[in-house]
This record gives structure tokens, C-alpha cells and sequence, in this order.
């Protein structure tokens, strides 16, 4: 793995003299240099380093304010700082430490004891990003369904519910699509259920393909999908759930599916304060809009509007669709 070290000091000599200490134990495979905290920070934002050495003593910027400004920044904050300070600068190395700095070199500095002291923090750091790595991946998990790739429901009922108290604070739009695949039981009992697991993963790429990249798509349980439209007015609610219908009827499978014709019923409701305000409350709203899809015909929108009776939107009726099967 190539690691990086940025050294900032106004002494030419001081930071040759690091290098040729630092080189024969391949530690790093990118030197970079600076003559001052402003040019160490510039040099920082566009080449992340793993490892800073700097001084405190310089013009222009010194190593304080140098450190200031690394704790400004929340991206930089992990990268380990050891400061260079003179032997005797009991109270400047103390303060350092207390700025946020890792450790601490006294020049004129042993050369074994910085090859040393590097060593640790390199390791440190290394640790540190590898429980980083660690932890968001145990997020991303714990948050994912594993079969589609999906957000899961638990994440996104968190996610409707802020997006519905934002709604209700702020005003604006929030849309919520709920779809079901039509006839999934058919499915599992023709080709079996890893072909069925095919037609949901399937699903569930037609249906975020066709998402922006803020919208929300998760797998609700089973056969069902929904997805969360921020700042999405019915209109254009509905035109997203048209796509994704005609995305999934269109879609032609291969080898053991080729003779599936896979459709998908659709609920479309959208925010409104008089009808709910609650996560489970307006996920009843799309669940009904989509049932009445389903008695409805099948491969059909129907959207939620208590101004209205109940007619179906953007549909596109099946042979069987007097059936009273809902699945």
C-alpha cells in the first residue's frame, strides 16, 4: 500500500535531512515538501497525505495556526501531525499536543527515534482507517437488503419519517410510490424461487435505474418495492411510476425466465398535512392506492386523492384482470 508524507518547515536543509532519514525504510512512496502552514495546507487539500511532519516556527503561517486549520476541516482531522520543535520548548510542545498534533520530534532529532516515532503513527493510522472501513461497511450493511441491493425497510422508514417532518416544518412536496410484483407466487411455483429471486433483483434494478440520485428506493418485504420522491409533486410522481411500470413490462428475461412477462402494480400518494403526517400513516395511503391497482387490473398506477373517488392513472389493463387474486 503507498502511503504519503507531507513535511512543512521553512529550512531546506531540515526537510532534506527528513527525507534521506526516512527513505531507506520505504515508508512512503510520495514525498511532498512546504515551506510554511499556508503552502503545507494548500499542499494538503490537493494530495491527502497519511503522515505530516511539521514545524512550528514559521513564517507567514506557523505550526499552530497550521494546526487550527487542519481541525477546520473534518476530512483532515484523522491524519496523524508530529511537530518539530527545539529541545527546550517544554511549553510549545505542550501546546502543540493540546492543538490537536499526534507527537512530537525535538530538533536537532535522532534519526532513529523519528524512523521510530513515524513507524508507530503510520500504524496507528493504518488501524484507524481500517476500523473506519470496518464501521461503514457494518453500516451499509445493516441498512441494505441483501438480496437486491436496496435500502432495507428499517432504513427506509427512517428516511420517510424525516423527510415527512421536514415536509410538515418547511412545507414543499414528497411523493411515495408503492409497488408490488403482479402474480409473484406464479412465479416462485413455475421456476422456483432462485429464478423468483432473479425477477425481484430485476425489479429492483429497473426501479432504481429510474430514480434520481437523492430519491430513496427500498425493498418494503417480499415482492414489494417503494420508493421515496423528495420535492416530487403528484404530476411528476406519477410520471417516475409510469416509467418504472413500462421499465419492468418491457423487461425480457434470458435462459430458464425467457417466457416471463413480468409487471408490476403501482400507489402513488403525496404529502398532504390534512391526510397524515405519520410514517405509517402515509405508507397505508400508497399501500391502499396500491390495492385498488391490484383489483383494478394489475400493471396499472392508481394514486391517492381524498378529493376524488378513486380512478386508476397511467394504466394499462392485462387479460386477467378481473381476477381477485392480489398477488
Amino acid at each position: 500500500m503507498s502511503s504519503t508524507v507531507l513535511i512543512i518547515d521553512d529550512s531546506v536543509t531540515v526537510r532534506e535531512q527528513i527525507i534521506r532519514t526516512l527513505e531507506p525504510f520505504n515508508l512512503f512512496t510520495r514525498y511532498y515538501e512546504a515551506d510554511d502552514g499556508l503552502e503545507g495546507f494548500k499542499k494538503l487539500l490537493s494530495h491527502p497525505a497519511d503522515i505530516i511532519l511539521c514545524d512550528l516556527e514559521m513564517p507567514r503561517i506557523d505550526g499552530f495556526k497550521f494546526l487550527s486549520m487542519l481541525k477546520a476541516r473534518p476530512e483532515l482531522q484523522d491524519v496523524p501531525v508530529i511537530i518539530l520543535t527545539g529541545m527546550n520548548d517544554r511549553e510549545r510542545k505542550l501546546k502543540g499536543l493540546a492543538q490537536g498534533a499526534s507527537d512530537y520530534i525535538t530538533k536537532p532529532f535522532d534519526p532513529e527515534e523519528l524512523v521510530a516515532r513515524v513507524k508507530v503513527h503510520l500504524k496507528i493510522k493504518k488501524l484507524q482507517d481500517e476500523l473506519r472501513r470496518s464501521n461503514e461497511l457494518l453500516l451499509e450493511l445493516s441498512n441494505t437488503d441483501h438480496l437486491t441491493g436496496l435500502f432495507n425497510r428499517r432504513y427506509m422508514m427512517k428516511a420517510l419519517d424525516k423527510e415527512l417532518q421536514r415536509c410538515a416544518r418547511k412545507g414543499g412536496n414528497l411523493s411515495l410510490v408503492m409497488l408490488d410484483i403482479d402474480h409473484f407466487k406464479h412465479v416462485n411455483d413455475e421456476f422456483g424461487h432462485l429464478q423468483g429471486d432473479v425477477a425481484l433483483q430485476m425489479v429492483a434494478l429497473k426501479l432504481q435505474k429510474e430514480l434520481r440520485s437523492y430519491d430513496c428506493a427500498a425493498r418494503y418485504g417480499g415482492e414489494e418495492f417503494v420508493a421515496i420522491l423528495p420535492d416530487s409533486t403528484p404530476e411528476e410522481a406519477l410520471f417516475v411510476a409510469d416509467r418504472i411500470r413500462l421499465a419492468v413490462q418491457n423487461t425480457k428475461f434470458s435462459d430458464v425466465l425467457s417466457g416471463l412477462n413480468l409487471t408490476i402494480s403501482l400507489g402513488v400518494v403525496s404529502f398532504s398535512p390534512q391526510d397524515s403526517t405519520t410514517v405509517d400513516g402515509f405508507i397505508k395511503l400508497a399501500d391502499d392506492a396500491m390495492y385498488r391497482a391490484k383489483t383494478g387490473g394489475r400493471n396499472r398506477i392508481e394514486f391517492f386523492d381524498p378529493k376524488t373517488v378513486p380512478r386508476p392513472t397511467a394504466a394499462a389493463e392485462v387479460s386477467n384482470g378481473k381476477t381477485t387474486e392480489q398477488n
